[in-house]
């Protein structure tokens, strides 16, 4: 057996390889950019690719890459179930509603036509998002039908920009005062130089267009529940929003202790990935006014080492293990598993 890993800074292959190297697995580094990828990986059974979508050439070969392996009998993480929605609202839309999951009311349309005839009776607040990015910074609070016609006139005139430069600077304001620290200091200023300088994926992605997406706006949700399913495994945090706002994912302020957990969302996400046939799934979940719990959307992945301080995990049967929580090793640990066609 031989394991392939895709090694990037400060994502899922750090750990990985340190899991190889501890348990003498044998492994191998490969660049999945090169263009003899697939013979690269002839002496392998498995690779390993925590693909980001922050990377333009991660989002443009990734998922090909990785489906294409699986054409041909090598075990890949993501697979299929876990990746091919991965930071694309509109395909986990239409995916999640196809399942029956518990989706919060989503609409989407192709044509300027199409959307101004919605608007006529809609109520609002409503959630507007593009299709791609994390971190809520894509995500904004419409309070009036007129700030919604004006996006929608951009998003079928000269497009929307991929990085919302408001909330970029907002963003790293608030770790300012969160943070009081000076990391949170050179994060800012750096958010400041990307006013006039545009990222390289900015400069290669180019505009979103041709669409747009909306949610129904829940109120009352000071926190949203982030919930990791990866195999047999469910743990989480609770996340809160940030001071005068309704968003919680990027806000950094997490709650661990699994007391505070409820068992239907672990439920409805088990189900999910069970039906998706997922290797890991990020699952953010909120609640309606009738106490309904909601899935805003789903993603193979997420912070690594965000989950550290959980303190344990429930199982399929909803038995809690108290043990450490190290997300990449169950990884790693159930594709071996898989290779050897064993149950972990």
């Amino acid at each position: 057996m031989k394991i392939a890993i895709h090694h990037s800074v400060n994502t899922f292959s750090e750990r990985w390889i340190e899991y190889c190297d501890i348990n003498n697995i044998p492994y191998k580094i490969v660049n999945c950019y090169a263009n003899n990828i697939i013979n690269e990986l002839a002496d392998c059974d498995a690779l390993l690719w925590h693909h980001q979508h922050s990377s333009y050439k991660d989002a443009l070969i990734a998922k090909s890459i990785l489906f294409s392996l699986e054409q041909c009998n090598i075990k890949v993480f993501p697979n299929f179930g876990s990746n091919w929605h991965f930071d694309d609202k509109i395909a986990q839309k239409y995916l999640l509603e196809a399942i029956g999951a518990p989706l919060v009311p989503t609409y989407i349309f192709y044509t300027k036509e199409e959307a101004f005839e919605w608007l006529k009776n809609t109520d609002f607040p409503k959630v507007f998002k593009l299709k791609g990015g994390s971190g809520s910074r894509n995500v904004i609070l419409l309070k009036k039908k007129t700030e919604a016609e004006k996006l929608i006139r951009r998003a079928f005139g000269r497009g929307i920009s991929v990085k919302n430069r408001g909330n970029l600077i907002r963003h790293r304001l608030w770790q300012i005062k969160r943070d009081k620290n000076k990391a949170a200091v050179i994060s800012f200023l750096k958010g400041l130089a990307r006013l006039i300088i545009p990222s390289s994926y900015e400069r290669m992605h180019g505009m979103e267009k041709g669409y747009v997406y909306f949610q129904d706006f829940i109120p009352k949700n000071e926190y949203d529940t982030r919930l990791i399913v990866v195999g047999n495994r469910c743990f989480g945090i609770r996340r809160y929003n940030r001071r005068n706002d309704f968003r919680a994912s990027g806000s950094g302020l997490f709650k661990y202790e699994h007391s505070l957990f409820d068992a239907e969302p672990i439920k409805i996400a088990f189900d999910i990935a069970e039906k998706l046939k997922a290797q890991s799934l990020a699952f953010d979940f909120i609640k309606d006014e009738a106490d309904n719990w909601l899935l805003v959307e789903v993603s193979y992945g997420y912070s690594v080492n965000a989950y550290d301080k959980c303190d344990g995990y429930w199982d399929k049967s909803l038995v809690w293990h108290d043990t450490t929580v190290n997300p990449q090793y169950f990884i790693i640990e159930d594709l071996i598993a898989d290779l050897y066609n064993v149950n972990v």
